[in-house]
């Protein structure tokens, strides 16, 4: 999850964006917005590549279903979603597809730079747009609550555990630990095992460290950044801060439950998690699959339990967004598209057919971007078609409704790359100096900060 969320530093690109006007971005737009025959060109992204066969044929099927349902409507289908290292130039080069994928961070600085389409007053008219968590709708939403884009699916983190080892260790797979103390004395039952096996396993290499610490200091309670009078100011140097990394201090150097490898990043857990030599980490859903189809592991063997504590916990998503400038005509056809496939509750019990029928897993425990009936319907579709083990994710999805979901701080994988420096010295260095630690990040935070408007 992590390799994918990392493009989120798009927004850090977006922001070098200023120096490109909104005309340059939007209004050049290359297709006609109809045909003198009445018929719309609507350009996207978010098609597979064709080395990923099954979802690319998927994909354009889906398009060749929706042609047929709407004969005015031509998809032209573009391969890719965020890529940090071509969006800026796209966006400056007016060759932005109509309707393009982003992650929850980037929509806040596009709709500053009135780089994307208020498509507001065309909502009437798609009911399921309605049924969207506010919460998730939000975040394609100026503080006016006009409305820029649409979310896809959402995700938040929980405690990724190996069921057969809490069995080996006498400790309940049922029952995952429900706070960090609990997570400590686990992990310590754990690693007692020995022959290798690490307790908890955490990272501290290339922003997955900060992307970690954030998780942990949210799920005690504490902020990241908070902005005052529109300045934002880094606050994870608090009590909170020095109690995520006393905890994992504690557990490297005095209970020996994290095991001698260190310096850890995204694939270096799941890895460990599917050579079954580790008992818990901080994760999403979507990693259980990725154990199992990279790492031979077995989805009997996973459980996900709510984030240690439960105060909080870090959240975000997928959505599609409608570039600055585009027609009526685009933006209804761009909706169209959107409430067919990525934003639709009637797709649910034929997509979750499709991946059954070609083995992806159905399912897993992710929060629902819906409300109301349409909630129903998705929950429905799962249900029927599950195809992974879903009491092993019961006590997650039982407290999730009751956990805040909180986004990353803004500019974050700047952020987490200065937070690296604080995890990496309390997992490899028994002596380092967590109030340092913390003050010297908080000192570079909040210079990466100081150009967030």
């Amino acid at each position: 999850m992590f390799r994918t969320r990392l493009r989120s530093a798009l927004g850090l690109l977006l922001v070098a964006g200023v120096a490109m006007s909104a005309a340059a971005c939007g209004d050049s737009d290359d297709t006609p917005a109809a045909t003198k025959d009445g018929k719309v060109t609507l350009v996207v992204n978010g098609l597979p590549p064709a080395t990923e066969k099954a979802t690319h044929e998927r994909f354009l099927a889906n398009v060749a279903e929706f042609e047929k349902a709407n004969p005015n409507i031509k998809i032209d289908a573009r391969e890719g979603k965020m890529d940090p290292q071509t969006f800026p130039a796209k966006l400056a080069g007016g060759q932005l597809e109509d309707v393009f994928y982003v992650y929850f961070t980037d929509p806040a600085s596009l709709i500053a730079k009135r780089q994307v389409s208020d498509i507001s007053k065309y909502l009437k008219d798609y009911p399921v747009t309605s049924q969207l968590k506010p919460e998730v709708l939000r975040v394609f939403q100026d503080e006016g609550g006009k409305t820029y884009g649409l979310p896809y699916k959402n995700y938040s983190m929980g405690l990724l555990y190996n069921r057969d080892l809490f069995k080996k260790a006498g400790l309940d797979p049922n029952s995952p630990p429900k706070t960090w103390a609990d997570v400590r004395t686990a992990a310590k039952k754990i690693a007692g095992l020995g022959n290798g096996t690490v307790g908890y396993g955490d990272y501290s290499k290339n922003n997955t460290g900060g992307w970690h610490f954030t998780t942990e200091l949210y799920s005690i309670g504490g902020e990241m950044a908070v902005n005052n009078g529109g300045t934002w100011k880094a606050a994870f140097n608090s009590p909170q801060g020095q109690q995520v990394l006393q905890q994992l201090k504690d557990m490297r150097w005095t209970d020996n439950s994290m095991g001698q490898k260190q310096l850890l990043e995204w694939a270096d857990l799941l890895q460990q998690m599917g050579s079954g030599k580790l008992g818990m980490y901080l994760a999403t859903a979507d990693n259980i699959p990725t154990i199992v189809n990279q790492y031979k592991g077995k989805y009997a063997t996973y459980g996900l339990g709510p984030i240690p504590d439960g105060k909080g916990t870090l959240g975000g998503g997928e959505g599609y967004m409608f570039k600055a400038g585009l027609s009526p005509e685009k933006i209804n056809a761009g909706l169209k598209w959107l409430t067919f496939w990525f934003t639709s509750a009637e797709r649910y019990e034929a997509e979750n057919k499709w991946s059954s029928d070609t083995d992806q897993p159905v399912g897993l425990p992710e929060p629902a971007i819906f409300t109301g009936a349409a909630a129903q319907t998705q929950a429905a579709a799962d249900k029927k078609y599950a195809n992974v083990p879903q009491e092993n994710y019961a006590a997650f999805v039982a407290a999730m409704p009751n956990i805040p979901v909180k986004l990353e701080p803004p500019n974050a994988q700047q952020i987490y790359a200065a937070l690296d420096v604080a995890m990496q010295k309390v997992l490899t260095d028994k002596n380092a100096d967590i109030t340092k630690l913390l003050t010297d990040a908080e000192t570079q935070a909040n210079s990466i900060l100081a150009g967030v408007k």
